[in-house]
């Protein structure tokens, strides 16, 4: 909703708002991991997650400078896109997951220490672009 809101410029947020929140977004769903505090509202924080990210995607789409009159069909390809991106990911990672869930290696180091280290890169984005200053070379 917000990635064709804010692409065709209904809406908007300024940058300096929304590349934080992503990075908060990514970490709290990371902490969720950890310690889980969205019990029974996941669908929910995902969803809220979700439209933070659609401002960030939308800037990136305003960004290529598209013509107007090829916005659409660029903004279904984007989202078509990205979403059979996601799937694949989630083709792939899921029958992993599900079948290595209950051994010590998933749940100690996949999940714990996997999870540790997004919570960190995250949060380092997140005051990178709230302080605007690198400390990461990526």
């Amino acid at each position: 909703m917000t990635l064709t809101l804010a692409t065709l410029q209904l809406v908007g947020l300024p940058s300096r708002v929304v590349e934080p929140a992503i990075a908060a977004s990514v970490a709290l769903a990371a902490l969720n991991n950890l310690r889980p505090f969205f019990q029974g509202r996941a669908w929910l924080a995902a969803f809220c997650f979700g439209l933070i990210h659609g401002f960030g995607f939308a800037s990136v789409l305003m960004d290529l400078g598209l013509a107007h009159s090829s916005l659409a069909l660029t903004l279904v390809g984007f989202n078509v896109g990205v979403e059979a991106g996601q799937l694949a990911i989630a083709a792939f990672f899921l029958p992993l997951a599900y079948m290595f869930r209950g051994s010590w290696f998933y749940q100690r180091i996949t999940v714990r220490v996997g999870s540790t280290c997004v919570v960190l890169i995250a949060a380092t984005w997140m005051v990178e672009r709230i302080f605007d200053f690198r400390v990461l070379p990526f």
